[in-house]
């Protein structure tokens, strides 16, 4: 019998709903929904670059950091490049590549599921045109440091673009974070991504942004779809922009309920690395095959690769109290296992672990 879905963990969104003054904006902008937006979104990226205190001429704007990311690999990418990221990663990042005729190159992760940036650098050759990193990472939520990503930089070929993916930037609340923004000015093949959608919490409005030199920016402006951005959309990031105070409260909470089921996994015998996203990776050889299949049968979607990992978004208090649950089950179960295999036969002298 099919369990229903009470909780969905599985796409990192936000367990919260718009904000009411954001609702408000949104529903203004509904009653004029028989006029189209503007061409090109040039109010929002004005107020977007006003925000992060840079020139507008820095500012992309596009249907998520996904259209961002398109448009990026449409202005740099010729069919038959190639374009490396660290693997496993952002799922969409193999279907771009083939959107744009770029040979995928896929670096596999470091054993502790940070992206080995040695092994990255090492991928690069004359026909790289794009290298990914993504910071926090997803799906391990794995940080690089400021020191690290500086010298990462100084080492990229400048024909190769560095598409730095900080969609889950603001839940990452380390001291040594990169200061991205400050780097632009030294590093001109450089682009970060950002998104509405994660702590915003507007993923179905499809708005992110991206900042670079302006010579990259407006090579990808070149690829913006007209009347790509909707007016509902752009209200409410307009909106967003002046409740970041109320916005910054709910990324709190977020984060007290990450280290909270972070502490008490670790207690029930996961072995969990501190994430910096919101959500965390569960990673073999724990038993996340069985975590899964406890998870679905307490009504809880949630992130699965097979035999690999767990990624689990932090969700309401009441869905990670079902997860918490759920995953004890499954540590207690495993604990009986090896105990029981690591018992001494009858006769036998043995020691139990």
């Amino acid at each position: 019998m099919n369990t229903s879905v009470l909780h969905r963990l599985a796409l990192n969104e936000s367990p919260y709903p718009p904000l009411p003054s954001v609702r408000k904006a949104m529903q203004r902008a509904v009653e004029q929904a028989h006029r189209y937006p503007q061409f090109y979104p040039d109010d929002l990226t004005e107020r977007i670059a006003a925000w992060c205190q840079v020139s507008p001429d820095r500012v992309v704007v596009g249907s998520g950091s996904v259209g961002v990311a398109l448009q990026l690999l449409q202005a740099v990418i010729e069919p038959g490049d190639t374009m490396a990221y660290a693997w496993r990663t952002f799922d969409a990042y193999p279907l771009l590549a083939d959107m744009v005729g770029a040979q995928p190159v896929p670096v596999p992760l470091a054993p502790d599921g940070s992206q080995d940036l040695d092994a990255l650098l090492a991928a690069l050759d004359h026909r790289t045109r794009v290298v990914v990193l993504c910071n926090p990472h997803n799906p391990t939520g794995t940080l690089v440091t400021a020191d690290a990503l500086s010298a990462f930089l100084r080492q990229v070929p400048r024909h190769v673009t560095v598409l730095l993916d900080e969609a889950y930037v603001e839940f990452a609340r380390d001291a040594d974070l990169p200061d991205t923004p400050t780097l632009l000015a030294d590093h001109p093949n450089l682009l970060v991504l950002r998104t509405f959608s994660k702590a915003y919490g507007l993923a179905a409005l499809r708005v992110g942004y991206g900042l670079g030199a302006p010579d990259l920016v407006a090579r990808m402006r070149r690829q913006q779809l007209p009347f790509g951005v909707n007016a509902v959309a752009t209200a409410a990031v307009k909106a967003s922009l002046l409740a970041v105070g109320e916005l910054r409260r709910r990324v709190d909470t977020v984060i007290a309920e990450r280290d909270r089921l972070h502490h008490q996994l670790v207690q029930h015998g996961w072995h969990i690395r501190p994430g910096h996203a919101n959500s965390l990776w569960l990673a073999a050889p724990d038993p996340v095959d069985e975590g899964a299949t406890a998870l679905t049968a307490a009504g809880v979607q949630a992130r699965h690769y097979p035999g690999e990992g767990l990624r689990l978004t932090v969700g309401s208090r009441e869905a990670n109290d079902t997860v918490l649950a759920a995953l004890a089950g499954v540590s207690r179960r495993e604990a009986s296992r090896r105990g029981a295999s690591t018992a001494p036969q009858d006769g036998a002298v043995g020691a139990y672990h």
